[in-house]
């Protein structure tokens, strides 16, 4: 059982390096430039090996069946792609891929574009490369496998973890910086975050299109909406206040200008008096 389990993650990190490389290949391809794609430092995309382990474990009542395979391990694909969006999404406050300018596409998350392929990709594993894998696992004694495992696993973790804390700095910048506007808040994100390390400098390169999430959008426009409010609510009190000043002020005028006429008019009849005298 215990060997099952190792022999289950070095699959995981296997296709997880596989996913990887074909990532950096492409990206090359695009871009002519080498860019280390992923969420982690290493050379390791965990989303290939989570699919790689599902197809390869639930799919094997269909290995016959041509057709069926490429359909259920194209589903697989998607959804498995979809959750991970959804979930990065919603930790981090930032959407890494989007796929909105696609056609077919479910919530800018999955599009059948790019979901085709990784179901050809899928035939391609489970006749062509698992094989392979299981031969060169099953070559290996149970020390050897518990022990490459272990090593792996302890990388592998603190890769997590320091990984980790840089992609939370999306949601920390997001944060900090107040804009209404999904462009301008990913713009000013990405300056924050290329200006703190070099590793996160690998992240925007690795997700070149990574936008604020909409959610964040929309607690940016309402905090923004609270600030007019409040200033808006300071703006009445002070032209109330500027009203109630210039009406005193306006009565002590009249009230000092009626003194004045009674005063003038008292003199005017000591006037007249004396003129009758």
């Amino acid at each position: 059982m215990m060997m099952s389990v190792f022999h289950c993650f070095l699959i995981f990190i296997i296709y997880s390096f596989i996913g990887w490389a074909m990532e950096v290949i492409l990206t090359f391809v695009k871009t002519g430039r080498f860019v280390n794609r992923g969420f982690l430092i290493g050379p390791c995309c965990p989303i290939y090996g989570f699919g790689s382990l599902l197809i390869t474990g639930l799919l094997k009542p269909y290995i016959h069946d041509y057709a069926a395979l490429f359909i259920l391990a194209t589903a697989i694909c998607m959804i498995l792609e979809y959750i991970t969006s959804y979930i990065m999404e919603k930790l981090f406050k930032a959407r890494w891929w989007d796929y909105s300018d696609l056609k077919y596409n479910i919530n800018g998350r999955i599009c059948l574009e790019t979901a085709v392929p990784f179901g050809f990709g899928a035939l391609l594993v489970v006749y062509v490369i698992h094989p392979v894998v299981l031969n060169l696992l099953g070559v290996m004694n149970g020390t050897t496998t518990f022990i490459i495992s272990v090593l792996i696993l302890v990388l592998f973790l603190a890769d997590i973890v320091i990984s980790f804390n840089i992609i939370s700095k999306f949601k920390n910048a997001g944060i900090k910086i107040r804009k209404d506007s999904t462009e301008e808040i990913t713009k000013k994100i990405k300056e924050y975050l290329i200006e703190q390390s070099r590793l996160t400098k690998r992240l925007i390169n690795a997700f070149p299109n990574v936008q604020a999430s909409i959610s964040n959008i929309m607690f940016r426009q309402q905090e923004l909406k609270k600030e007019l409010e409040k200033k808006e609510d300071e703006l009445k009190l002070a032209t109330e206040e500027k009203k109630f000043n210039l009406r005193k002020e306006f009565q002590e005028k009249q009230l000092k200008l009626k003194k004045n006429l009674e005063i003038e008019q008292k003199k005017l009849k000591k006037m007249s008096n004396k003129k009758n005298k």
